[in-house]
């Protein structure tokens, strides 16, 4: 594919460019990932004055991993620098403010889209699809463009249904080639399930729960693995070489090892090392 198809470097956040946006906009409770409670639209207490976090490399440590977790896909630095050009959420006003905080989940599930839609035109036996995926991609690379005011009223779940037929194909295609009995595990609560060892190959596990499961050395190769929560299962020696629409976030969630094989849009997080 062309090099600006299956290059996906401005779906990943850049905090340098970003206005903390994620520190500021998104709500957050009291719980095992949250040390504290944070409404909506206010800032972080680690957030400093030059947006950076105060304590970004202990917050683990500090009780924000929900923090190490989220990934904005772009969206913080797409919002700062193009929908707002640049300018401040701390000097405008309240009104400006408050219209960058409303925009800005909606830029970010665009942005996820556009991980998605680009990855699914860099797989080969979706090319039935390429031309449809490549005209969603266009029009959802649009629409991250629009005004403060048209992306505030924009019906993005109704957008995220049109693409999700499109995906839903593309995983079809993509798992029809792949030996073995193909598991349908859409939405199926396996959480704290053994599944040790298990032969996933090619199966569709988008939006399983698998919430602490134990997948060690399970072989997920091809799967689609769209929405699927790993919070806590452990992939130690998983192999998910091949595996399609896994994001960043959902292996920060989760626990591995150096043996776990990924495919190369995505990394072993840092904090793995410390379960090794």
């Amino acid at each position: 594919m062309p090099d600006q198809i299956a290059d996906r470097t401005g779906l990943r956040g850049d905090c340098v460019r970003c206005f903390g946006l994620c520190c500021v906009a998104l709500p957050f409770a009291a719980s095992a990932d949250f040390a504290v409670d944070k409404p909506a639209g206010q800032p972080c207490r680690n957030l400093q004055d030059d947006h950076r976090c105060g304590i970004h490399a202990g917050l683990r440590q500090k009780g924000f991993t929900g923090c190490t977790v989220y990934d904005c896909f772009g969206a913080g630095q797409q919002v700062s620098q193009v929908v707002f050009g640049g300018q401040d959420w701390r000097g405008g006003s309240k009104e400006h403010a408050r219209q960058m905080f409303e925009v800005f989940p909606v830029v970010r599930q665009l942005h996820e889209l556009l991980w998605y839609l680009t990855e699914a035109l860099s797989l080969p036996a979706a090319r039935p699809v390429h031309a449809e995926l490549r005209a969603a991609l266009e029009k959802t690379e649009r629409l991250t463009g629009q005004s403060p005011g048209e992306l505030a009223v924009f019906d993005v779940a109704a957008h995220r249904q049109e693409v999700n037929v499109l995906l839903l194909r593309t995983s079809e295609l993509a798992r029809a080639g792949l030996r073995g009995k193909k598991k349908d595990r859409r939405g199926a609560d396996l959480m704290g399930a053994r599944l040790k060892g298990a032969d996933l190959r090619g199966a569709s596990l988008r939006g399983a729960y698998l919430i602490a499961a134990d997948l060690t050395g399970a072989d997920l190769r091809g799967a689609d693995m769209i929405g699927a929560d790993l919070r806590g299962a452990d992939l130690t020696d998983a192999d998910l070489t091949g595996a399609f629409f896994l994001t960043q976030p959902q292996l920060n969630a989760a626990r591995g090892s150096t043996g776990t094989r990924l495919p190369e849009s995505v990394a072993h997080p840092v904090h793995w090392a410390a379960w090794l």
